[in-house]
């Protein structure tokens, strides 16, 4: 079988993973071109990959050879990437979120429905042993109906994280900590559990942080059988700790932390899948393994030889981003846009 030929838009920190899990899958996946509209970046990341790079990115989408394209730039990007991928009859991945607003993100799942091509969105904590395991126990009933969840996202970011280009601003990233940061544990908690109705919450910018968007939100929600469940999502909590769901079943309490779960039934079994490695909560923000991006990009290359959706699909994601919306439209003193 051919290989699926790629192309990489956007060569920052958030590219690392992605071209990590690509050696690892270079028997499948051939890297056509790696690029950057910036010549400094390109040549720093061809340092250290052995990826043909550019910094003609309509070139290397418009490459005849390529068939799909990752998009890995900043949320504000995203949608002008894509167009031109999908245009181009690209097959596309991008980066979460899909993009900066509601609006852009909507645009983006319709046209790649209309140009019959396939979309990805790395959101790879699905991906994750643990929370596969988590989304058996739950498929089957061991842990019995959910009578409460909770969702904590204490992560830290320095002051100088937010200095570097925009970071927390809306026209770049569209939000804070719920967009950039809580998104992967907010995605996975809405797919494990359904239907989340948010009740209240307060989204804020703390005095740690000069930032536009927000750093710290707290909610509480309503799970579609009408359970209780509450959120906190922050940057401001040092040094970091990795995000907990703790799902409180009426045969048990399932409690994931980072890549680990941890299962007590009331009958007094036990159950644990260790953590893979660390889960980049606090200032070192690219401190984890590749693992899960692997097994989503993969399943993205399965998807298109398959002719079928990957399992993060554009309007999963988009279900996701419109509970980040939710949240901040519960909160009556947040004008932020959405």
């Amino acid at each position: 079988m051919s290989r699926l030929r790629v192309a990489m838009i956007g060569l920052g920190p958030a590219a690392l993973p992605h071209a990590k899990s690509l050696v690892d899958l270079a028997g499948r996946i051939e890297v056509k071109w790696a690029a950057s509209r910036s010549q400094a970046t390109a040549e720093a990341f061809a340092d250290q990959f052995s990826f043909p790079v550019t910094t003609d990115i309509a070139a290397a989408i418009a490459d005849p050879e390529v068939q799909a394209v990752l998009v890995l730039t900043p949320a504000n990007a995203h949608l002008a990437v894509a167009e031109l991928a999908l245009a181009a009859g690209k097959h596309v991945l991008v980066e979460k979120p899909l993009e900066t607003t509601l609006a852009r993100a909507e645009k983006l799942v319709t046209l790649a429905r209309g140009a019959g091509l396939r979309l990805g969105v790395v959101l790879q904590h699905r991906f994750r042993p643990a929370s596969l395991r988590l989304r058996q126990l739950l498929a089957s009933g061991a842990i019995g109906t959910v009578e409460a969840a909770s969702l904590r996202v204490p992560w830290w970011r320095p002051q100088a994280y937010y200095d570097t280009g925009g970071r927390g601003s809306f026209a770049r990233d569209g939000g804070g900590v719920l967009l950039s940061q809580a998104i992967h544990a907010i995605d996975l908690f809405r797919s494990l559990l359904g239907e989340v109705e948010v009740v209240a919450s307060q989204v804020r910018t703390t005095g740690l942080h000069r930032m536009e968007a927000e750093d710290y939100v707290t909610a509480l929600m309503r799970l579609g059988n009408g359970s209780p469940a509450s959120l906190l999502a922050t940057t401001a909590a040092y040094p970091g700790s990795p995000e907990t769901m703790e799902l409180v079943g009426s045969l048990g309490t399932a409690t994931l932390t980072g890549g680990a779960l941890s299962v007590g039934w009331l009958d007094g079994r036990e159950e644990r899948v260790e953590a893979e490695g660390k889960t980049g909560s606090g200032a070192a923000i690219m401190d984890f393994p590749h693992d899960a991006h692997r097994a989503l990009i993969d399943d993205f290359a399965d998807a298109i030889s398959q002719d079928r959706d990957p399992v993060v699909t554009g309007e999963e994601a988009l279900q996701t981003q419109r509970l980040i919306a939710a949240l901040i439209r519960a909160d009556p003193a947040s004008n932020q846009p959405v």
